[in-house]
């Protein structure tokens, strides 16, 4: 035991500038005494939550001069974006909705001049989405989020400068908060160093939502995620959308994912290359996750209607899943075909998203046969697609058995075809207002029937 207490920090050590390497080695030389750990723990916590209680009853308007005045010493200038959030914002017992700092150039002095806002007030939400921070001023900034729980979500997004020292300190502030739920870290290269330092701290994380598109996930830096993810038990929802996942080795290793991880309830992988040979590899995950999944996200991933093969096997599995979205993939009509039985089967889904994936009147027919004999979808999502009047026919007679639609996203006739035969036009107008009335028919009835115990899912955007 202690042989590897002595290697992880020599590793540590290996990633210290000298100075810092100086300073560990000053301390080391001194003799400290230390009180039983249950002694340490809680007299951290006292200590801090009485340095939260005193300063949270500062009104905004102390917080504000306090701030000036700290801007004064650390030689800056006062955010004028930042003042006009203070005074507009609603101050009870210490919280704030939000501090958005958004695309603000902050540097070290920046960083060093907010501590007494993040001393003294706790926000929902801190946006530091492209403020530019740089090493120092990121170590400094996510030492004080961590030290005073200075937010539950934190959009650290767009940061392509933060250094070794601003990795450290976000892995560090992972791993430590109580407070921190949710982490943005999209348009980041997550390589090397960063992907190292972010999967360690998720091995013992509390966070709960991670979102991290567009973060050049592909190969290596997934394995690492994907090794740490395996065993974590706190994370409920990852996005990993705009990543470039191939279908061979990030697919298996995204499988392998649902294969071990029981605490996942949403996976966003849109605008990827998973592909039909993907999709198999997840599919065998899949079939795991019988009672946690609730969302899974596939727009755009080069699927076709072989892929739905694939789905089709896992589907009846999924008995908890409620939001399916295979938008934007060429799935056509064969792969309606392909899935209608399973979805019969499957009695879980509450909302397709189907937009731009190539079905005709002929794919509508499937589809209605499903809604005829569903009792749980909610949404259906059909734009983009060749639904004629045959197809619009099919959906309105299946409306009529079918009481739990209450949203069913059509195209509004296109201009070109406004010179159509002036009776197919009538019939296709008619047609959709007849399934407009029967969904809000729906919603009306679902609404009275479960006002009282209805909980909704809400994940990004159709």
């Amino acid at each position: 035991m202690t042989q590897t207490s002595d290697n992880d920090e020599q590793s540590e050590n290996n990633l210290e500038t000298p100075s810092e390497h100086q300073r560990r080695k000053s301390k080391e030389k001194k003799h400290v005494s230390f009180p039983p750990d249950e002694q340490i723990v809680s007299g951290f916590a006292e200590h801090r939550n009485t340095e939260r209680k005193a300063d949270s009853c500062l009104t905004l308007t102390e917080v504000i001069v306090a701030y000036q005045e700290s801007c004064s010493r650390h030689q800056v200038q006062p955010r004028t974006y930042i003042l006009q959030q203070l005074q507009q914002g609603v101050c009870v017992g210490g919280n704030v909705e939000s501090l958005d700092l958004k695309g603000e150039r902050l540097d070290h002095r920046s960083c060093e001049a907010l501590e007494v806002v993040l001393k003294s007030l706790h926000f929902d939400f801190i946006s530091l989405h492209a403020a530019q921070l740089e090493e120092n001023g990121a170590s400094s900034l996510l030492d004080m989020i961590l030290y005073y729980e200075s937010t539950a979500h934190l959009d650290i997004s767009d940061n392509s400068s933060m250094g070794t020292l601003g990795w450290r300190a976000l892995a560090h502030l992972i791993k430590q908060s109580v407070g921190l739920t949710r982490l943005d870290l999209c348009n980041m290269a997550l390589l090397d160093y960063p992907a190292q330092a972010l999967s360690k701290a998720l091995l013992t994380s509390r966070l709960s939502v991670l979102h991290l598109n567009n973060a050049q996930l592909s190969g290596r830096p997934l394995y690492t995620l994907v090794g740490a993810l395996k065993t974590n038990r706190a994370l409920k929802e990852l996005q990993l959308a705009n990543n470039s996942l191939n279908s061979y080795q990030d697919a298996l290793q995204l499988g392998d994912l649902l294969r071990y991880n029981q605490t996942l309830q949403t996976l966003e992988l849109s605008n990827n290359a998973l592909a039909d040979p993907g999709l198999e590899e997840l599919c065998d995950g899949l079939r795991c996750q019988t009672s946690v999944l609730k969302v899974l996200l596939l727009r755009n991933n080069q699927i076709t209607a072989k892929g739905m093969d694939h789905l089709a096997k896992a589907l009846p599995v999924l008995k908890i899943l409620q939001i399916l979205d295979l938008g934007g993939n060429l799935l056509g009509n064969e792969g309606m075909q392909i899935l209608r039985e399973p979805l019969m089967v499957n009695c879980s889904v509450l909302q397709l998203g189907l937009t731009q994936t190539n079905i005709t009147c002929e794919g509508t027919v499937a589809l209605a046969e499903f809604l005829a004999e569903s009792r749980q979808i909610q949404k259906l999502d059909l734009r983009e697609n060749q639904v004629k009047i045959g197809g619009l026919m099919a959906l309105s007679l299946a409306l009529r058995i079918n009481c739990s639609l209450t949203c069913l996203e059509l195209d509004h006739i296109a201009p070109q075809e406004q010179k159509q035969d002036e009776f197919l036009k009538e019939t296709q107008v008619r047609l959709q207002m007849e399934i407009t009335q029967r969904c809000l028919t729906n919603a009306s009835c679902f609404n009275s029937a479960t006002q009282a115990s209805e909980t909704s899912i809400t994940v990004g955007h159709w």
